[in-house]
């Protein structure tokens, strides 16, 4: 399938031909899915923690004693029913991280980089490079386009001038292709790749 490519001054500069088995395809939802719940599992902190009866200050001594005093036995001022005592069954400090394999990893991709030729939201630059840094230059590229959020992906690097005018935008971001993934690329209404970035997709989902 052929698709239109742009220079950064939103002018046409030709066509560029997108392999159907990346871009083509239909997007699957359940995979979507899985892959999103696999990316926000791996960046949970998993730092929560409660006290169990062990970690708890407090006396060993029996609060009163077994028998005669007309009260439910206890063992331990430091038992989840008293008043500061341990919390049962709480979180503790672990890791979210599943495993899930490479192929659906795989079409996971394929299926959100669809979903955006499918919706018509993918954008091809030939290049996207800026002559110096600065915010207000992009600012204007990317309302000339009519951005209001975007993921911009390069090929190996992106351009150090382009990727320092971006990071004070807001829902515009910048990665090299090794960093595309399917939440950052659903969770931005346009998709913009560089024909470098094509190259390198493409070659890394053949």
């Amino acid at each position: 399938m052929k698709v239109a490519v742009y220079d950064i001054n939103n002018k046409k500069t030709g066509d560029i031909e997108l392999a159907k088995d990346v871009f083509g395809i239909e997007p699957r939802a359940d995979i979507l899915t899985r892959v999103v719940n696999w990316q926000r599992a791996k960046r949970q902190a998993g730092t929560h923690k409660t006290k169990t009866i062990s970690e708890i200050s407090g006396t060993t001594k029996k609060p009163f004693k077994q028998k005669g005093t007309g009260n439910a036995r206890q063992g331990s001022l430091r038992s989840a029913q008293m008043r500061g005592g341990q919390t049962t069954f709480g979180p503790v400090v672990r890791s979210h991280a599943h495993d899930l394999t490479k192929k659906v990893r795989a079409l996971g991709l394929k299926s959100a980089l669809s979903a955006k030729q499918k919706e018509g939201n993918l954008i091809v630059l030939k290049e996207c490079k800026l002559k110096d840094a600065k915010t207000k230059n992009l600012s204007k590229i990317i309302s000339d386009f009519g951005w209001k959020t975007a993921l911009i992906i390069d090929g190996e690097n992106v351009c150090e001038n382009f990727s320092k005018a971006a990071r004070n935008l807001y829902k515009i971001d910048a990665l090299p292709s090794i960093g595309a993934n399917v939440y950052d690329i659903l969770n931005h209404e346009k998709l913009v790749l560089t024909e470098a970035a094509i190259t390198k997709l493409q070659e890394r989902l053949a």
